[in-house]
């Protein structure tokens, strides 16, 4: 491992805890995909696969920034366990309806409760900015690492939960999602030396963390971001099937992950003394310039090269992102701020999959790469129009925020990357 992530992990607790996050983070990119598996195997209906799928993400972008403000106030291991147990138990109950052939009305009510699981990279975040807060330099390769770990999630994550439901019995791609969040939560929680200071309700204030302006910037642009994940997944499964060779879909888009876990990888080891901001406006518009080769393939070859180079674009993207919402949301609201701009990815995920799904219909595999390219275009004008939203807020010294508590590692003017 290259020193500068070498380096952040001699805090006392950091490997536990961003080890357990790993684990509560696979649900997220296992879950859905393993309800789609499940239920197409046992009942062959792709259309109730799909929309139970699609239930658990609208169910998981409404309650996980309500979990993680009451994270903000009461403290991790308070909130995050009963969340979990909710959550463990109604995937439990969807698999048993699902094997006895209960009516669609209660899997889609067990598919909501599906949705409470609490934003567990967000909880890693939030740990880290309490370790490195005013060490703008760790801060940065830490949630550098971190996205990182949530693309190799992503990456391996679907391949467990299809390779088990299909090679195994059809329920275990969910019921080995559960367990995974209920160990990854567990752990975390038991992790009590680095969990952030519970902040009262008196000390919030303002109401929700998405009152913050520049906040709301960001949320927003990630919902066109998450639009072009979404959209780039579905087309790319039609445009392989297109081209005879559906079962290549799943390399190509582990080589469009593995474009991000490299470049992020690389983006952690630099210090950068410009502003994040303006970092974080040039990330969106090489994301959706990055769109355009995809509509000049022909081939599946072409379009790996396409996808690789395009995802190359994501994780540093992603790592400025959290870097501004440390900056910009108050640190009594932290965890709920970091938690919303993955609400607006899961909603724009689910939006842009729906587009596609439609544009393939309509147009075909090789048109229907308009969709992210649309979807790019309207993230990077809401950056630009967005742009100057995105100072870091004048703070009282008692908050304790990066710019107030220097220490030896951080140059003057330098922002947290």
């Amino acid at each position: 491992m290259p020193s500068p992530y070498r380096e952040i992990f001699t805090a006392p607790g950091s490997r536990t805890f961003s080890a357990a996050g790993f684990f509560g983070r696979l649900p997220l990119s296992m879950t859905g995909i393993g309800i789609v598996t499940m239920i197409s195997q046992l009942t062959g209906r792709y259309g109730l696969a799909g929309a139970l799928s699609a239930t658990v993400a609208l169910s998981s972008a409404f309650f996980s920034p309500q979990i993680s403000r009451l994270v903000d106030r009461h403290g991790q291991a308070r909130v995050i366990r009963p969340a979990m147990l909710v959550a463990v138990t109604a995937v439990a109950g969807l698999v048993a309806s699902a094997r006895g052939g209960a009516p669609d009305a209660l899997l889609f009510v067990f598919a909501a409760g599906a949705g409470c699981m609490p934003s567990i990279g967000s909880m890693v975040r939030a740990r880290w900015a309490g370790i490195y807060r005013g060490r703008p330099r760790m801060l940065h390769s830490a949630f550098a690492f971190e996205s990182i770990v949530d693309e190799s999630c992503f990456v391996f994550g679907p391949i467990v939960a299809i390779g088990l439901s299909t090679a195994w019995f059809p329920e275990a791609g969910p019921l080995i999602a559960a367990a995974a969040l209920c160990v990854g939560v567990l752990w975390l929680a038991a992790q009590r030396g680095t969990e952030p200071e519970p902040h009262p309700r008196e000390q919030h204030g303002g109401g929700s963390a998405l009152r913050t302006p520049g906040l709301r910037v960001l949320v927003a642009a990630f919902a066109f971001t998450g639009a072009i994940f979404g959209s780039v997944d579905v087309v790319t499964v039609a445009f392989a099937e297109e081209q005879g060779h559906k079962a290549a879909a799943s390399v190509i888009l582990a080589v469009y992950a593995l474009g991000s876990v490299l470049a992020g990888a690389l983006y952690g080891l630099v210090h950068f003394t410009s502003a994040a901001a303006s970092r974080w406006l040039l990330g969106v518009v090489a994301m959706a310039m990055s769109m355009i080769p995809l509509q000049l393939v022909g081939n599946l070859p072409s379009l790996a090269v396409a996808l690789f180079i395009a995802g190359m674009t994501i994780a540093p993207t992603m790592v400025t992102t959290m870097a501004l919402v440390e900056q910009l949301v108050p640190r009594a609201k932290l965890t709920e701020g970091m938690t919303w701009t993955s609400t607006g990815l899961a909603v724009g995920v689910a939006l842009g999959s729906s587009a596609a799904g439609w544009a393939v219909d309509a147009l075909g595999a090789e048109r229907a790469y308009g969709v992210p390219a649309v979807a790019g275009a309207l993230a990077a004008l809401v950056a630009f129009l967005g742009y100057r939203r995105l100072k870091p807020r004048p703070v009282p010294r008692h908050e304790g925020t990066v710019g107030n508590e220097r220490t030896g590692d951080e140059q003057p003017g330098s922002n947290v990357a």
